[in-house]
């Protein structure tokens, strides 16, 4: 499908309000409390990895991940996403090159020294290993408008919180299905429309590398903050 024609996508904008019964299962008590515990704990393992296994990955699992994203909640309902999976080498190869020549730039100074300090327990640089080095990468583009069939254009509503609502979705998905994930955002991004082909109305929001964490990968000895540093209660 063309980028010309792949966006000719209608929400339901202006349509009248059509409810449907939604009555699912109350879940005891007992099994939510236990299904809560479960996920706390799985998601505590959860760690962003810059240093992944060539391995393949199941190529479902990552679709299953998408899926899982996809339903987010959006402004409107409006669904201003797009997720482009990457597996081709050789455009990996490009969005890496491409990648670490804007990092080049912001590393040299385009970040400021103290968004550099901030960094530098993080262990990064402008080397972007993972873009090629993990089997896959999803790309999320977020939908600035959408085009009517007429070519008109519909501004979308609260477009970077329903994106990123959809990613952080994504990233839990991913985790629960053993992979590691890691959120790189250069800057700017212009390039990955330019090396995918995205059509105008869309705007690149993240490159999440995806696979297994390498035999000796390594992460950064950090804390996150205690649920009573988070968690206020009224």
């Amino acid at each position: 499908m063309s980028p010309s024609t792949e966006q000719r996508w209608t929400p339901t904008h202006g349509d009248p309000y059509r409810p449907v019964p939604y009555r699912p299962d109350r879940m005891p008590a007992t099994e939510s409390l236990a299904r809560a515990a479960e996920l706390r704990a799985t998601m505590d393992r959860r760690r962003t990895v810059r240093q992944f296994s060539t391995d393949p990955v199941p190529e479902q699992a990552i679709r299953d991940a998408i899926a899982c994203a996809a339903t987010a909640p959006s402004g409107a309902h409006q669904q201003p996403w797009t997720f482009v999976l990457v597996r081709d080498p050789e455009v990996r190869r490009r969005i890496r090159e491409a990648a670490e020549h804007e990092e080049r730039r912001s590393y040299d100074g385009r970040l400021g020294e103290e968004w550099l300090a901030a960094l530098r327990p993080l262990g990064t640089d402008a080397v972007k290993a993972h873009l090629t080095d993990a089997p896959a990468l999803i790309v999320v583009f977020q939908q600035r408008y959408w085009l009517a069939e007429d070519g008109t254009k519909h501004k979308h509503y609260y477009v970077d919180e329903s994106v990123g609502m959809a990613v952080g979705m994504l990233l839990s998905a991913l985790h629960q299905c053993g992979l590691a994930a890691l959120i790189h955002t250069p800057s700017p991004m212009r390039f990955l429309s330019e090396v995918l082909g995205r059509p105008v109305n869309e705007k690149a929001f993240a490159v999440i590398p995806v696979g297994y964490p390498a035999d000796d990968c390594q992460v950064p000895d950090l804390v996150r903050k205690s649920l009573d540093q988070v968690l206020i209660e009224i």
